[in-house]
């Protein structure tokens, strides 16, 4: 299977231009998977699915537009770079506003296309590190007793210990003890990385 970090789906029911992108984008290390509808292109794929799309604004059946409302439908956040040999602003901005990472006319220069698909695989490289520190930690979360939940949602919220302890009808030197447990389930030193090591988690 080809890595995050280099794959390119192209859509195109032309299949010359198919062809001629898949060469060019190979030839500059990307590893290509092409399709010639929108349709054949969303039967293959999943939430999971990574890389950058590369589709025709105009095509038989759904267009490049409506591929690209319905990857948000189906929570399939793939970054989408629009293709069309027509010009036309008012899609532009239709795609801009439905989030492509950027919209170019044909015939495609090389270098911004190239340009752009880097652009977005830089962007599903962070979401997919995003999304992995998110699972680690939903992970360490997971092994925390009811207790040390409660204590962690009030240290996160500015708490002090006898602050929780008063809420929790426990000692302060018992909030230390919880503390130190779920501290080191997160694998954390400090509140502050603690903290940190949540939020960074958020998607």
């Amino acid at each position: 299977m080809a890595s995050p970090g280099s794959r390119v789906y192209i859509v195109d029911d032309d299949a010359a231009v198919r062809d001629s992108l898949s060469l060019l984008l190979g030839l500059h290390g990307f590893d290509t998977i092409t399709f010639p509808s929108a349709e054949s292109f969303l039967a293959a794929q999943s939430p999971e699915s990574s890389g950058v799309v590369v589709v025709d604004l105009r095509m038989p059946g759904m267009s490049g537009l409506e591929l690209q409302a319905e990857l948000q439908n189906r929570e399939i956040p793939l970054p989408v770079i629009v293709v069309t040999a027509h010009g036309e602003m008012a899609a532009a901005r239709s795609s801009f506003k439905a989030g492509a990472l950027d919209f170019l006319e044909k015939p495609i220069d090389s270098d911004q296309l190239l340009g752009a698909i880097r652009d977005g695989l830089e962007r599903e490289t962070e979401r997919l590190r995003r999304s992995a520190d998110a699972a680690e930690v939903s992970r360490q979360l997971a092994r925390l007793t009811p207790r040390e939940r409660e204590v962690l949602e009030r240290v996160v919220a500015g708490m002090h210990n006898r602050e929780i302890a008063s809420e929790l009808k426990i000692s302060a030197r018992t909030v230390e003890v919880y503390k130190a447990r779920l501290m080191a389930k997160m694998g954390v030193e400090r509140i502050p990385d603690l903290v940190r090591v949540l939020m960074a988690a958020r998607p």
